[in-house]
């Protein structure tokens, strides 16, 4: 077959996971693919640029958000259909995450572009192994907004879950968040994730006072909080487990 008769080439969008601090933390197959693509389709192309400067890297850095996003998404949906392949990466962790990438990969199904995941760092799961909270199952929130009211209209539907609550925070929502629980759950468990994977990286642990205690005078700006479900779903575990094994030695004895 000739060069002539063959399809002409599309490209593949790679959503590449980038570190959530530190810049060691990219896979090596993340590394490769943000080497070899031939565009890479950025949040925040400042922070992405020094990724790249770290592990040499020399690709093209496209800004994709926050503004325009139709716009941008229409062009590099356009270089897809001309064979280029494009990596879609946050300014930091796993895109699609609270980030405005899912437009790009909707639009790429849509034209059965093929999209190819390079997992790898999230904030999201890193505060989760580091918790020490029952973490089977969660509810992932977003962004924290800033606003007292929608703090507390949030916090107040956490609290009625029997799994675990994850959100982003900034400096600000955290301490409304933690005045917040003080008042209206002050002993619930709360964790929260300062910094991960950087120098001055802290996991504290305790009631939302002792959170704000503890976090007085510590620097912190990439902060995820994790808020403990209730203990109902815990005690119909430990029930259901009970009745299944009585009924197991019951069976056995017949």
């Amino acid at each position: 077959m000739t060069s002539e008769n063959q399809p002409p080439r599309i490209g593949k969008l790679y959503v590449v996971a980038v570190p959530i601090g530190h810049p060691d933390d990219l896979t090596v197959r993340g590394i490769r693919i943000l080497k070899t693509v031939d565009i890479i389709a950025s949040e925040d192309p400042n922070a992405t640029q020094q990724l790249l400067a770290h592990h040499q890297i020399h690709t093209t850095v496209t800004s994709y958000g926050p503004y325009h996003l139709k716009e941008k998404a229409r062009v590099l949906l356009q270089r897809l259909q001309q064979g280029a392949d494009v990596a879609l990466v946050s300014d930091c962790g796993s895109p699609l995450i609270a980030d405005p990438g899912h437009l790009l990969v909707a639009l790429a199904h849509a034209h059965r572009i093929p999209v190819v995941p390079v997992p790898g760092p999230s904030a999201v799961i890193a505060a989760l192994t580091a918790s020490g909270v029952p973490c089977e199952s969660f509810y992932f929130l977003g962004h924290l907004p800033n606003s007292r009211a929608r703090i507390t209209r949030c916090l107040t539907d956490a609290l009625t879950r029997e799994i675990l609550t994850i959100a982003f925070c900034t400096v600000t929502s955290v301490a409304h968040a933690l005045r917040t629980l003080t008042v209206i759950a002050p002993r619930r468990r709360v964790v929260l994730a300062c910094d991960l994977t950087q120098s001055n990286e802290r996991i504290l642990s305790g009631t939302p006072r002792q959170i704000s205690q503890k976090l007085r005078g510590l620097p912190g700006e990439d902060l995820t909080l994790v808020l403990a479900g209730t203990t109902r779903r815990r005690w119909a575990l430990g029930t259901s487990t009970r009745v299944q094994s009585l009924s197991s030695r019951r069976i056995k004895t017949r």
